[in-house]
């Protein structure tokens, strides 16, 4: 599904910085649509989108190396706002005739900038003499400003901070001020594109639905659609999406693999089919996959043998149905971000049984993906506004391969049926304390040990389950959720009273890294 169009978009040109996902996020919060493009296919980019406004991005290389990366030339002479943030403050500099060089007084982490005198990036912010923290990453520093350009701003490291070009609406920044070490970075953006760009912030959810709802129906035009449902939030909006756009010429499938949490098959079909009239299959596939991996304790072969399952199941059922021209994905703009990196480096492995991308090709089939733009939590606010529920909305993610990689060492229904009765446990007892919201992802996993217990005045031989429970903002990094012991207590007695087959229970204090969130 290609961009929206007729939209007032700013185009950040990524040169390799950690956070640029972050820059886009934030004149997104700020209600206007951006666009991340990596430097080496920007010039089209820019020709293609014909942006109000850029944002050139951080990045680890210097502007005094040989080959370093530029942004276009046409970017500087089109006469729109341009805001050049660390490499990209360097780049502006060069490019508009400025020396930057390397510097030996290098700032890293927190720093305070100096404000020299007011522009409009400033407004109603920052004021002449006054000093505010800022986040700094760099090693190079400008000496020698543009024509027509001014210092606004110093800091220790860093003499031109901020600088800009009031008339041609130019500004680099030497901080981040899409990080939050940066108190008013988003601020700063903010200023950016209302005040400087005069782009007004009406990017909003409804806009976005009622043009993917247009352009599902430009795209699809009569054709047939399939969508792999797998109860998540991300293909549960997409398919509310395109169902809205072309209706009875969606169908979805729900391949219950026996991998699920308690119920969550029923419930997810429950749902869809009482509120939403949406035709959906659901196969019941669980003795086949559990089958295939009966015994299996490898964690990359459980992952291929489900994805290989997956792909057959879900061809088989497409099959009955006389075939499709479309395959629904829920691909969200983080996994398009990286597909087209700076370095221009493939994308990352998308795990086999997520990536149902593999089947077009058999299938002669045509991508539909109107979430391609959308940062996780858009999603979620687009399914408020297609009246998914909260309780919904809300839900912690789940893995494609569910719980087969909550089994460490073999997979046996037994064990199956073990962690499905202790998660669901453990799930009621943090709803039942209030606590599900403030939890980025909880779980349980059963673990490939068993230990002597004492029950009823006899002598047990079970297993272990341990109970996990994570903060994060976006699941890159994580910390464990700092329970009360009494919750875990608790928990644990309830499980250990309620779970035949566990006389154990243990709390992971990992955070991530050095562990992942997941077990395998």
């Amino acid at each position: 599904m290609p961009a929206m169009k007729n939209t007032d978009t700013v185009l950040i040109i990524d040169f390799g910085s950690q956070v640029t996902q972050l820059i886009a996020r934030r004149v997104r919060e700020a209600g206007v649509h951006s666009e991340i493009v990596p430097f080496q296919s920007a010039e089209a980019a820019f020709k293609r989108i014909e942006p109000k406004a850029v944002i050139l991005s951080g990045g680890p290389a210097s502007t005094h190396e040989a080959g370093s990366p530029r942004a276009p030339q046409i970017v500087f002479e089109a006469g729109i706002p341009v805001l050049g943030i660390c490499y990209g403050q360097m780049a502006m500099c060069v490019q508009m005739g400025g020396v930057a060089e390397a510097s030996d007084h290098r700032e890293f982490g927190r720093a305070f900038v100096q404000v020299e005198k007011d522009c409009p990036l400033f407004d109603g912010l920052w004021a002449t003499g006054q000093r505010h923290q800022v986040w700094m990453s760099h090693g190079d520093r400008v000496i020698s400003l543009p024509d027509g350009f001014q210092i606004f701003g110093r800091s220790e490291g860093a003499p031109f901070a901020v600088f800009g070009n009031v008339e041609k609406k130019m500004y680099g920044l030497m901080f981040h001020p899409e990080v939050v070490h940066t108190p008013d970075g988003a601020k700063l953006l903010r200023n950016f594109v209302h005040g400087v760009a005069g782009i007004e912030g009406d990017w909003t959810m409804s806009a976005y639905r009622d043009k993917a709802v247009a352009d599902i129906r430009a795209q699809v035009g009569k054709g047939k659609v399939i969508c792999a449902l797998s109860g998540g939030v991300d293909s549960s909006v997409a398919a509310l999406l395109i169902h809205e756009a072309v209706g009875d010429q969606l169908t979805c499938i729900l391949v219950d693999h026996g991998l699920m949490r308690k119920d969550e098959a029923k419930n997810v079909v429950a749902m869809f089919r009482e509120h939403y009239n949406l035709p959906l299959i659901m196969v019941d596939a669980a003795d086949r996959f559990v089958s295939a991996l009966e015994g299996e304790s490898d964690p990359e072969k459980k992952r291929k043998t489900i994805g290989r399952l997956f792909i057959e199941v879900f061809e088989e059922e497409a099959k009955k149905l006389g075939g499709a021209d479309f395959l629904a994905q829920g691909t969200l703009y983080p996994d398009v971000i990286e597909s087209v990196s700076f370095s221009g480096g493939p994308s990352v492995t998308i795990k086999s049984h997520h990536n149902v991308g593999g089947l077009p090709e058999r299938m002669n089939m045509q991508l539909v993906e109107p979430l391609r733009e959308l940062f996780k939590d858009e999603v979620r606010a687009l399914g408020k506004e297609l009246g998914l529920p909260e309780h919904f909305i809300g839900r912690h993610p789940f893995p494609g391969p569910g719980l087969a990689i909550r089994c460490p060492g073999g997979v046996t229904r037994e064990k199956l049926d073990i962690l499905r009765e202790a998660d669901a446990i453990y799930l009621d007892e943090i709803r039942k304390a209030g606590l599900y919201d403030a939890i980025w992802q909880a779980f349980a996993v059963l673990l490939p040990v068993q230990t002597v217990g004492v029950m009823g005045d006899g002598r047990t031989y079970e297993f272990v389950c341990a109970l996990r429970a994570v903060t994060s903002v976006d699941g890159m990094t994580a910390d464990f959720y700092h329970y009360d012991m009494g919750f875990l207590g608790a928990t644990a007695t309830r499980i250990i009273n309620e779970v035949r087959g566990i006389n154990r229970v243990v709390y992971d204090v990992t955070s991530k890294p050095p562990g992942t969130i997941e077990w395998e």
